[in-house]
């Protein structure tokens, strides 16, 4: 048990701490901003424990000098940098070589602004490489089957004769070419729009085939803003086996910022307009073939 001594002896310590330095809260503090003393010296100055010094020194730094050289420094630094930048705790441990939790723990007192578009992209990216992962078997699987379904019918199709030549190319330009209109009846002209080549090379056979050759033809091709007109021409030209020259001048369609387009890129080539002069008989004749087709499957269906 202390003695009665020992007790008026700390009490004479504290009592005259109190007098000559002030609180203890502010002494302690004086002693490590003015001072620069570390928390062992200040403790030794006061007669404080430990955890009473830490807890009256709670968010002063500590001194330089008391400050121990840490290896990883560098590597604090550069995490808090990366998370500035919007990166992520997982990739700053990876490009850093550390374990997520060291990297967090470095990080969790920065801001953080991700890049809107770059996590975006990250999970874009990574939601492909997961359905690749998952359905490329499958896929190789099924262009093979595509492949061989599609080289089969090829053959089977064989070499058309003019009768069924005629048959597929009026029934081609019923669906994809002009026709006269109710407001418009009269209005009998055969004009062709497409930006397929094969397509545009059957409706051409076709033509020939009804007497018309293709040197009478007028050629047009229409294209959006900005891809390249010239270079679109010289393609459809070299598709078709007219020359460039022979064009008619091309249509160039505005660009809408506001519109969505897919037909874009390299392999843009816009359409191909294929316009027979003088034809009100051939857009007759076009009319009663399908006329004929129709009746036709009648018949059969009967």
């Amino acid at each position: 048990m202390r003695s009665l001594s020992y007790v008026r002896t700390n009490l004479l310590f504290v009592d005259d701490f109190q007098l000559l330095g002030g609180s203890r809260a502010a002494e302690v503090r004086r002693l490590r901003t003015v001072e620069q003393l570390s928390v062992r010296e200040i403790r030794a100055r006061t007669g404080l424990g430990r955890n009473r010094v830490q807890e009256l020194l709670r968010g002063v730094p500590a001194p330089e000098r008391t400050r121990r050289p840490n290896a990883k420094d560098a590597l604090r630094a550069e995490a808090t940098q990366l998370r500035a930048q919007g990166c992520t705790v997982p990739d700053i441990a990876a490009r850093l070589g550390v374990a997520k939790s060291t990297a967090y723990r470095w990080v969790q007192g920065v801001p953080w602004e991700p890049d809107a578009v770059a996590a975006r992209e990250r999970r874009r990216a990574h939601s492909r490489a997961m359905t690749d992962a998952q359905w490329d078997a499958h896929r190789q699987a099924r262009d093979a089957a595509r492949a061989e379904t599609v080289g089969a019918t090829s053959a089977w199709v064989g070499r058309l004769r003019r009768r069924e030549l005629i048959l597929v190319g009026a029934a081609l330009y019923w669906a994809e070419g002009a026709k006269a209109k109710p407001w418009r009846p009269h209005d009998c002209r055969v004009k062709f729009v497409n930006s397929d080549p094969t397509l545009v090379e059957v409706f051409l056979r076709f033509v020939e085939a009804m007497g018309v050759p293709r040197g009478a033809l007028s050629f047009r091709v229409s294209i959006h803003e900005p891809a390249d007109a010239s270079e679109a021409v010289r393609w459809w030209a070299e598709r078709v086996g007219v020359p460039a020259d022979d064009f008619r001048p091309v249509s160039l369609k505005r660009h809408r910022p506001a519109t969505v387009r897919r037909n874009t890129g390299d392999g843009y080539r816009g359409c191909l307009t294929v316009e027979v002069p003088r034809s009100r008989r051939l857009y007759w004749k076009i009319e009663g073939i399908m006329t004929g087709m129709g009746a036709g499957v009648e018949a059969v269906e009967r």
